[in-house]
């Protein structure tokens, strides 16, 4: 996990996005215990609190369980959960955007889809 300190964006997101991609990537498995407030806070000087907070954004997420006593665990259907949201914020982000600014060039649907096509034959 790498944090940026300098950055605007808070630090309680970062480690909900952190440890939400290594859940996405396959690093923190179905089942598998992620690496306890204590250890993150102590590893990256990082207040618990913020950590604790970051984590309860997963846990409402339905991405990770807390188990009283255990620790934090990655859920069974975490990584599907995070694809649907990734997909859903990609046609938000990028498809819409790409939609208006077509349209706005004057391209129609044909044109578009030839585009993409090469995109993935040069990309």
């Amino acid at each position: 996990m790498q944090f940026n300190f300098d950055s605007s964006e808070p630090l309680y997101l970062q480690v909900a996005e952190q440890i939400e991609n290594a859940i996405f990537l396959g690093s923190f498995a179905t089942g598998e215990q992620i690496p306890s407030t204590t250890e993150i806070s102590r590893d990256f000087q990082i207040n618990p609190a913020t950590v604790l907070k970051g984590m309860n954004i997963l846990v409402a997420d339905g991405l990770i369980q807390k188990k009283r006593g255990r620790g934090m665990f990655v859920l069974e259907d975490a990584q599907e959960k995070i694809r649907t949201k990734r997909k859903n914020e990609f046609f938000q982000d990028y498809i819409l955007n790409m939609i208006v600014e077509a349209k706005n060039l004057g391209l129609d649907e044909n044109v578009i889809i030839s585009l993409v096509e090469r995109g993935f034959e040069e990309g």
